[in-house]
């Protein structure tokens, strides 16, 4: 799983990975995977608050085969601290 922060006010990498999880599926199969996700996942340093930050802004959640095959995204809204 991976995440992508959409307007944050700081730079950060276009895909961070948050979540794996390796599964061998036969053909017609399928499997529900779940990934924990928590506020401290998406937070970053404030040098100039000398804290950790969860910011308001549009988070943008992937999965896939890899991070050149996400086949799966949804955008959600993250309220900040």
């Amino acid at each position: 799983m991976y995440v992508q922060h959409v307007g944050s006010a700081v730079e950060r990498p276009v895909k961070q990975l948050r979540g794996f999880k390796r599964i061998t599926l036969k053909p017609g199969e399928r499997q529900t995977v779940q990934f924990p996700l928590k506020g401290s996942d998406l937070a970053y340093w404030d040098a100039a608050k000398q804290s950790w930050v969860v910011e308001r802004d549009k988070l943008k959640i992937m999965v896939g085969a890899s991070s050149a095959d996400l086949r799966l995204d949804k955008t959600i809204d993250v309220t900040g601290n």
